[in-house]
């Protein structure tokens, strides 16, 4: 028998992924485009950036996660 749980949280993070990725390349390919090289630069800048809080929270959810799951002492 299969682990849905596992399963369940592999999706997910699959399809959370993919649609960064697919929204980072049409976002960069319209602002260049529309707008040229040089703004399609700067937008990829921003969107790095503005990415960095969802990374800190992915990583602050991993590691409650990895904190729940810990066996005690």
């Amino acid at each position: 028998m299969r682990d849905l749980r596992a399963y369940s949280k592999q999706t997910l993070n699959r399809l959370v992924f993919g649609g960064l990725i697919l929204i980072i390349i049409i976002a960069e390919i319209l602002i260049y485009l529309f707008y040229g090289k040089s703004a399609a630069i700067s937008g990829f800048i921003c969107i790095l950036l503005g990415l960095i809080p969802l990374a800190l929270i992915w990583i602050f959810f991993i590691g409650l996660e990895w904190l729940v799951k810990r066996k005690p002492y």
